[in-house]
């Protein structure tokens, strides 16, 4: 036998499953209390949150973040949640509040917007000891002062310039972690490993697509 055989088991319940695509396997992962995670799937819906091979959850949203929606998300959730916390159109103690809440609850890590002050990064900092995720959209931050701050990881959202923006934090920073969002195809997603990304965020497809495709089916049964 050629490699190492991984056995699979499947119930008949939870066959139908929203699958990561594989090629995310090639990126290197990052240890965060002891557990390597190399996907995340990027949603709220509890539902898809349930029915994931994702080995993470990035559960960020454009609303006023709210403990019960974290509450929510935790307590459906069976690998670890990253949360959102605000840091753009929620700024200050609040955020911080939002953090250490989080951290009760369980999460893995934060997340915070790209407006989020460094004043901000840092009172978090000294509050929570779990990973601060700062999220990056163009290549013109300041990657050092946000590192100095408190930032534990770099979360790339740089639509088709992110692979661009991950090769400029890695040729400055060689080992620092980023997650970065890969790109619709396999090729953009192994163009963004490539460039450096240590962990790779997937957008599923929503509920209502996926149900558009089961009645599809449906249908032409009758």
């Amino acid at each position: 036998m050629n490699g190492k055989f991984i056995p699979e088991i499947k119930g008949s319940l939870r066959s139908h499953l929203i699958e990561v695509p594989p090629v995310i396997r090639e990126a290197s992962g990052i240890v965060i209390f002891g557990k390597r995670i190399k996907s995340l799937v990027f949603t709220t819906d509890v539902a898809i949150i349930r029915n994931t091979n994702a080995d993470a959850v990035i559960a960020v949203y454009p609303f006023t973040p709210q403990p019960v929606i974290t509450h929510a998300i935790m307590q459906s959730a069976d690998v670890p949640v990253f949360c959102g916390v605000g840091g753009g159109i929620t700024t200050g103690k609040r955020v911080v509040n939002l953090a250490l809440d989080a951290e009760f609850q369980g999460a893995i890590g934060v997340v915070v917007n790209a407006p989020t002050s460094n004043e901000t990064i840092r009172a978090m900092r000294e509050t929570i000891d779990i990973p601060i995720v700062v999220t990056v959209v163009s290549e013109r931050e300041n990657f050092r002062e946000r590192l100095e701050a408190g930032a534990s990881i770099f979360n790339v959202s740089g639509a088709k310039n992110t692979a661009k923006i991950v090769r400029r934090i890695r040729e400055e920073f060689p080992t620092v972690p980023i997650i970065a969002t890969g790109g619709p195809t396999e090729e953009t997603i192994r163009e963004t490993i490539l460039a450096g990304a240590n962990a790779i965020s997937y957008t599923p497809p929503t509920t209502a697509e996926i149900f558009g495709k089961i009645m599809d089916r449906y249908r032409e049964t009758f």
